[in-house]
């Protein structure tokens, strides 16, 4: 099978993943890359300080990443806020700055436009970057088809690995409609830091990742602060994530369980962290009313620290082996990569898909040619070990194919490269199965 994920051209997102496996995204947020292959509208808006004007800021092509000409343009130097955070599905689960909730007496502020900055792919983009109590916090409480009641959901997000703090709460995910601590089993969030005092200690010194349940960060099914009990022995499972960028996934079943994952988001697979029951006193059934929340608790908790770069929210609950693609997904289209995997001027026709064959165990890989190349295929590891190398020489225009012979290779996700005259034309990622 194939996996096609690259933030430089039209292939599959981490929701088209999401969407062949019965699990659609119904709320997708970014301010780095398209997260469905066909999306070409706009990722977010800046807003001017200093006359109050907006200007929406899109991808370089569809399920590209951010085109941050536009902003550069538009700021030309001066300061500006992000005011909108679109949602990417057809939901319009667009995220502004949040109106007043319990410990946000005036509302929340709008993130810096030029805060959070970092690279993709090559490409220089920016995060929604919360600092502990300055109050940058966004919501949606008139939200659609986000999941409510006892409703299954996923959970993903990326975000800077090196900004956290120990206090509650950097959050992404599903939060009250009110503003208010709604009770036990209200949220179902994603939070990331170091806090211990709301759901206890992880392995090593943090960051860890944490569902936020309401009245608890859990790294684990014990804790929450209310009780007095803050686990003071560390889960043996939540491990600290120290990486430049972290991959963090919260998974909310009907049942009486939850399962959080994480990773670093530029190499390597996901860990486990938690996979169990959901803590005793009113957590199952959840109780969800289907607001989002990012960069506070659903009560407006705003002392969490924190960088947000993209994350999705699904209605039911996708196999593991999806998370797997996510992630695989998420390493491909390049955070904190220096240089492009891509280059302007000619490519490959938008027809170039790959295939594996469990007969021959070969990886075939089919595409259109405009004009007359030089034509090579590279095949890398997600550690960016070679693994492979084909050069075909010249080819005419029409279609071609390219085999590799995939039958030594180790299970795992592999990173295709073609190039033309020398040029990455096309990337895309292979699933050698077991």
């Amino acid at each position: 099978m194939i996996l096609l994920a690259m933030a430089s051209g039209s292939y599959a997102g981490p929701c088209d993943l999401y969407a062949a496996a019965g699990t659609p995204c119904v709320a997708a947020h970014a301010t780095t890359r398209a997260l469905f292959a066909a999306y070409n509208g706009p990722l977010y808006q800046v807003r001017r300080t200093s006359d109050g004007a907006t200007k929406d800021i899109g991808v370089v092509a569809p399920g590209g990443v951010v085109r941050i000409a536009t902003q550069d343009s538009f700021l030309n130097g001066k300061a500006g806020t992000i005011s909108i955070i679109y949602d990417q599905s057809t939901n319009h689960n667009d995220l502004k700055k949040s109106g007043v909730m319990y410990w946000l007496k005036n509302g929340g502020k709008e993130a810096s436009a030029s805060a959070g900055q970092m690279k993709i792919d090559g490409r220089t983009a920016y995060g929604i970057a919360v600092d502990a109590d300055a109050t940058v916090a966004y919501n949606n409480v008139k939200t659609k088809a986000i999941a409510t009641a006892n409703q299954a959901e996923a959970i993903y997000m990326v975000v800077d690995g090196k900004r956290v703090s120990s206090s509650c709460c950097f959050d992404y995910g599903n939060s009250e409609t009110t503003g208010n601590d709604d009770g036990n089993g209200t949220m179902e969030a994603l939070y990331w830091g170091t806090d211990v005092g709301w759901g206890g200690y992880g392995m090593g010194n943090g960051p860890w990742v944490g569902a936020d349940l309401e009245n608890g960060v859990f790294k684990g099914n014990a804790g929450g602060w209310l009780w007095g009990d803050t686990h003071k022995t560390p889960w043996p499972t939540a491990l600290s994530v120290v990486a430049n960028f972290a991959t963090t996934m919260l998974k909310g079943p009907s049942d009486n369980s939850f399962k959080l994952k994480a990773g670093d988001a530029q190499s390597g697979k996901l860990s486990t962290m938690w996979d169990g029951s959901r803590p005793p006193g009113g957590y199952s059934p959840k109780k969800l009313e289907g607001a989002i929340i990012l960069g506070t608790g659903g009560d407006g908790s705003n002392a969490g620290t924190g960088t947000f770069y993209e994350g999705a929210m699904t209605i039911g609950n996708p196999p593991d082996s999806v998370d797997d693609k996510i992630q695989a997904n998420i390493v491909a289209a390049g955070y904190g990569r220096a240089t492009p995997s891509a280059v302007t001027g000619p490519r490959a026709r938008s027809n170039t898909r790959a295939s594996y064959s469990p007969t021959t165990s070969q990886v075939v890989l089919e595409f259109g040619l405009s004009s007359s190349s030089m034509v090579d295929l590279d095949v890398v590891d997600l550690l960016g070990n070679h693994v492979s190398s084909i050069p075909e020489g010249m080819m005419g225009a029409g279609p071609h194919q390219i085999a590799w012979n995939a039958s030594h290779a180790k299970p795992g996700v592999y990173v295709a490269r073609l190039l033309r005259d020398g040029n990455v034309a096309w990337t895309g990622e292979v699933l050698v199965p077991r």
